[in-house]
């Protein structure tokens, strides 16, 4: 696929031209970051320097994010991930995935585990969890998505998915700092530019829901204590369901920890990680 991004890192994949950028030495042991669904690689900002002190930190831009260029295709998610690894020869990573991303770390936790070395999961559950009871203020929140989303409002639906995931819904906007509102908006903002993309992602079959008591490395499982209920729901079932699995939830904030609270999640994740020797 030609790209207007050539002169930019990317990888061809079918259908697909993938951004990447990596930091840190490749000799060291590598970090696969894995985006929200609203937000890109930039998310990651305030924790690569940290990481890369002592990882080769590796994130992409999915189909549909950033700065990645993808055709109107039928994609395995899980392949683009192991493109990106292959294609820096990369052998086996730990994966730290928010929301879709911590989906997809989990979706390759169960169908690739000689790639993973250890899992880490932000305000994620695993594909084919039963979908969950929403509150009256969580319908009325997504009720105002499906209406932005039939008239094809993007920027509207960019504004209000915001408002669901990085404030929540039991918060309001003027709970939370304007620095952090002003930066969530701008992740997810430029994500409109694909608004007319449909690449059709293919799920993990059988999904992971019945298959996460099969993951046997070292594994993080993370939220906001702000977050909707059922990524709390998921939350809770992760940590019971997963063997090897530790959590944390972080205060005083909703689906995005790692930009809200930087540096308390930076401060977990490298902890973990060295307990771990990852």
């Amino acid at each position: 696929m030609q790209s207007r991004l050539s002169a930019m890192p990317h990888i061809d994949v079918p259908g697909a031209s993938l951004y990447y950028e990596t930091d840190g030495h490749v000799s060291k042991p590598a970090l696969l970051l894995l985006h929200a669904g609203i937000a890109n690689l930039r998310m990651w900002d305030p924790q690569v320097a940290a990481l890369a002190a002592d990882h080769f930190v590796i994130r992409f831009d999915a189909r549909g994010f950033g700065q990645t260029e993808s055709l109107n295709v039928e994609f395995s998610p899980r392949a683009d991930a192991l493109a990106v690894l292959d294609h820096l020869g990369i052998a086996k990573a730990t994966l730290i995935g928010c929301s879709r991303g911590g989906a997809l770390a989990i979706d390759l936790a169960v169908e690739s585990p000689g790639r993973v070395a250890g899992l880490v999961t932000v305000g994620a559950g695993p594909s084919g969890f039963p979908e969950t009871e929403l509150t009256e203020r969580e319908d009325a929140l997504f009720d105002g998505l499906d209406e932005a989303f039939a008239q094809k409002d993007w920027h509207r639906l960019a504004q209000l998915e915001v408002l669901l995931w990085a404030v929540g819904p039991t918060r309001s906007e003027d709970e939370v700092d304007p620095e952090f509102l002003a930066t969530a908006s701008e992740l997810n903002r430029v994500n409109v530019v694909h608004a007319d993309e449909d690449p059709t992602p293919i799920p993990l079959e059988p999904p992971a829901f019945d298959r996460v008591a099969d993951i046997t490395v070292p594994t993080l499982v993370t939220v906001g204590e702000y977050d909707i209920s059922g990524v709390l729901a998921e939350y809770e079932y992760l940590l019971s369901a997963i063997p090897t699995a530790s959590g944390c939830t972080f205060r005083d904030t909703a689906h995005l920890p790692s930009v809200e609270r930087a540096d308390d999640f930076t401060r977990v994740l490298t902890g973990w990680l060295a307990e771990n020797a990852l």
